[in-house]
């Protein structure tokens, strides 16, 4: 007979997230596998890495500059947004989905909440 304590198996490899994950704004970018393909059509693993990008950027709401490892696509929403304290504060936290990146979003609020008690 089957037992009722079996548990349901994932199939396929889980996305592999970026090993610097928590230390910056990927944006959700994942590492991507696939293969070389060339004219001999012997194929060969590869890996394909996000390009991350070390920056400072300014804080308005902290007056200081941030530096921050991130993602060109992430840069790109930034200049869209009109800044690093937009991004944050206007993105969700599933969108961020980093340490840092969360913890940054976290202080900026605390700072904005000290100033709206003080003003």
């Amino acid at each position: 007979m089957l037992s009722s304590t079996w548990t349901k198996i994932a199939r396929g490899p889980a996305p592999q997230l970026y090993r610097l994950k928590m230390d910056g704004l990927f944006g959700g970018v994942a590492v991507q596998h696939g293969n070389n393909k060339p004219k001999s059509l012997h194929k060969t693993r590869r890996i394909w890495l996000p390009n991350i990008q070390k920056v400072k950027l300014y804080s308005a709401i902290l007056d200081r500059m941030v530096d921050v490892n991130l993602t060109t696509r992430v840069l790109r929403t930034i200049d869209k947004k009109g800044g690093l304290d937009r991004y944050l504060l206007d993105s969700k936290e599933k969108h961020i989905a980093s340490e840092f990146g969360l913890s940054l979003k976290r202080r900026l609020l605390r700072v904005l909440d000290k100033k709206k008690y003080i003003a």
